[in-house]
């Protein structure tokens, strides 16, 4: 009859052991790292802009129809020096037309820049554009983006488009 002897592990096995939870532990803190950036850019950018687009649009749905001379650029709206609710602009961030864009920093404060420029210190850019596709009616779209996103993804943009339609 043979004795059970009680010898322990090995350093050969504690190694071994301990590698395989480093190999584990690296492969969930990717995940978390990859989480990290997912609500970064899909939560907090992303959230920020569509509320940013959502601010312009109030801006410009407040404005009265045939308004075409009201700054909306800054804060609060200036009643001249601007294009109000005239018909043009572009809401594509990336080629904004003068007039039809601002810009906001982190805290989303509006930042302006040197005769009209971008300014240096820009984190968010709203673009909108009017149309008229039908007598009576204006259609509005504002877009925004973000400076850079976390990560090598693409930065989120937010799209916001409402009608206005006259006398309203």
């Amino acid at each position: 009859m043979t004795v059970p002897t009680d010898q322990g592990t090995s350093l050969i096995e504690t190694v071994v052991a301990t590698a395989l939870l480093l190999v584990v532990i690296g492969g969930l803190g990717s995940m978390g790292v990859i989480g990290m950036m997912t609500s970064e850019n899909q939560g907090h950018l992303a959230a920020r802009t569509t509320e940013y687009a959502q601010d312009k649009m109030e801006q410009l749905l407040v404005l009265a129809w045939g308004d075409a001379i009201t700054d909306t650029r800054v804060f609060p709206a200036a009643p001249a020096g601007g294009t109000g609710l005239a018909v043009g602009g572009s809401a594509n961030p990336a080629a904004p037309v003068a007039g039809y864009v601002d810009y906001l920093d982190r805290s989303g404060t509006l930042v302006v820049g040197a005769g009209g420029a971008e300014p240096a210190d820009w984190f968010y850019k709203r673009a909108w554009a009017i149309s008229s596709p039908e007598a009576n009616l204006k259609q509005i779209v504002v877009a925004v983006t973000v400076e850079s996103a976390l990560g090598r993804t693409a930065p989120p943009v937010s799209t916001v488009t409402a009608l206005k339609t006259f006398p309203f």
